[in-house]
Order: structure tokens, then C-alpha cells, then sequence
């Protein structure tokens, strides 16, 4: 008799949380359309972090070509310096190079 009470009891407590999980259950439909709007809006946010990475490294490149654009100036200019001293036979060369 103790046993059926304690059944009784049990059912009579798990019964409305029961029914409260059922009412609050997503239908598969529901399920669906939360996992779509999640994988569009995670592709929307990668697509757009890529558009940014290949901005930035359009970015390096431009400063890259700008470093190699001065460097070939810097150059040109130590050629024409380096020339200067042998023209007017300054001795050794410039930079210490026999």
C-alpha cells in the first residue's frame, strides 16, 4: 500500500511539469527555422570577416609595394652618389667596398 502511494504521489508530482515541457517543445518546423536563421546568419558573419581579411591584406600589399617602390629610390640615389665619389676619385669607396 505504501508503494501505490508513493506512485500515486510521484505521478501526481511529475504530471504538471510533464505537461509544462510538452506545451513549451518546439515543433520540428519551429526547430528548423531556428537552425536555417542560425546557419545563415554564421555564414553572413564569415562572409564577412573574409571580405575584411582580404581587405586587409589588400592593404599589405599596397604598403608592401610603397616600401619597395622607396627602397628601389633609395637605391637609385646610392648608385648616383656612389658614382659622384668615383668621378671625382674620393678613395676608398663610400661604403668601405674595395
Amino acid at each position: 500500500m505504501e508503494i501505490l502511494i508513493a506512485l500515486i504521489a510521484a505521478v501526481a508530482a511529475i504530471a504538471p511539469t510533464a505537461l509544462t515541457l510538452r506545451a513549451s517543445r518546439k515543433t520540428r518546423g519551429e526547430v528548423t527555422a531556428d537552425g536555417e536563421a542560425t546557419r545563415n546568419a554564421t555564414a553572413e558573419a564569415v562572409d564577412s570577416l573574409g571580405s575584411r581579411f582580404d581587405a586587409r591584406i589588400d592593404d599589405v600589399r599596397d604598403d608592401l609595394d610603397e616600401v619597395r617602390e622607396g627602397l628601389s629610390r633609395v637605391r637609385e640615389w646610392q648608385a648616383g652618389h656612389d658614382a659622384e665619389h668615383l668621378i671625382i676619385g674620393q678613395h676608398p669607396h663610400p661604403r668601405g667596398e674595395n
